[in-house]
């Protein structure tokens, strides 16, 4: 297992990239920079390239609504370039709340322009002359554009033509998709009892057309971290604040993806509740109305014993890219005791 970090989105990003570079030093494998209606993630992942030395830098995620393909593929070329070869591209479609409400862009598709967006930037990378005819056409055919388009490649030389991608897929038709095609997959509030329950028939039919050539299919899986009885309660609370927020407010009755794996992983009526509570602006009842048992198997909260055997679930289940967002005193070390147990 590897060792990663979402970095929390915040008016200071510089400060977000010093704990970053403080991780690494600690054992930090991987972090992956967030992007919604925030800073963007390429700007820091930037920065961060400049200061670490070791660490994955990941975009978790860039949404594939708001670049076109070749500009998501050079973006991913120039932070590869720049950090030495330690890119990871993460692509998600987030959701028509975000996508129509904040890009003013229509969310179709989201599928099928995943698969389109993963073949565009392998072949950028690879220095073909792009050509691709589907839901994106390029070069644009006559009668969409001036006619004047021709096939081109691009100018630089990549680091890697391999960049690892993940997709943060929640829906089966996209898990399935990205079993087939992706290097990894970035879940939302992984159970890894209910894993092969839940997930299990989308990934087996994905990795049944995936290529041998991608290698395993890699796995975040995790949550905040806490090992310290004076950090219980504040880091279960964050946990609460967290979940309520996509499970309850994140995208409309109806057409809320993470409300819909929380149903799903068995808590149908919790689903229904907190989402109520929180689109009626009762945002603290939302997040007390999830369950404890929810909270204490999708976290790394308590004791040594307690937070290794959830560790050694999520191996089992085949998670291979420990996710933790620590809380404590001390976080450097929080990060080389973790990093301790999954050597």
């Amino acid at each position: 297992m590897l060792l990663s970090t979402m970095l929390q989105y915040s008016d200071d990003p510089i400060a977000g990239a010093e704990r970053a570079v403080e991780m690494e030093r600690a054992g930090l494998d991987v972090v992956w920079v967030p992007e919604a209606y925030s800073f963007d993630a390429v700007s820091l992942m930037g920065y961060l390239a400049a200061r670490t030395e070791r660490v994955q830098i990941g975009s978790g995620i860039l949404p594939i609504y708001t670049r076109t393909p070749s500009l998501t593929a050079m973006t991913a070329a120039g932070l590869d370039a720049l950090s030495g070869g330690r890119m990871i591209l993460g692509l998600g479609t987030s959701g028509p709340q975000v996508i129509e409400g904040f890009h003013g862009v229509p969310y179709d598709k989201p599928v099928a322009r995943t698969r389109e967006v993963i073949e565009i930037c392998r072949s950028v990378w690879r220095r073909d002359r792009v050509q691709h005819d589907g839901i994106y056409q390029i070069p644009l055919p006559e009668g969409r554009g001036t006619g004047l388009g021709k096939p081109l490649k691009l100018i630089n030389h990549p680091r890697r033509a391999d960049i690892p991608i993940w997709v943060a897929a929640l829906g089966d038709k996209n898990l399935e998709m990205t079993a087939e095609l992706a290097d990894g997959w970035m879940p939302f509030a992984v159970l890894p009892e209910k894993m092969q329950e839940v997930f299990g028939p989308a990934l087996d039919a994905g990795r049944a057309k995936r290529s041998p050539e991608l290698g395993p299919l890699q796995i975040t899986g995790g949550g905040i971290l806490a090992l310290e009885e004076d950090m219980f309660e504040p880091a279960r609370a964050a946990a609460r604040g967290v979940f309520a927020l996509y499970i309850g407010g994140m995208g409309a009755r109806g057409r809320n993806f993470y409300n819909t794996v929380f149903e799903r992983q068995g808590y149908p009526d919790a689903a229904r509740l907190v989402q109520d509570l929180y689109l009626a602006g009762r945002k603290e009842e939302a997040a007390a109305a999830l369950p404890d048992e929810f909270i204490e198997r999708t976290t790394l909260i308590g004791p040594p014993g307690h937070v290794r055997e959830r560790i050694a679930a999520l191996a089992a289940a085949g998670v291979t890219h420990l996710q933790v967002n620590p809380v404590g005193t001390d976080v450097p070390k929080l990060i080389s005791t973790v990093k301790e147990w999954l050597v």
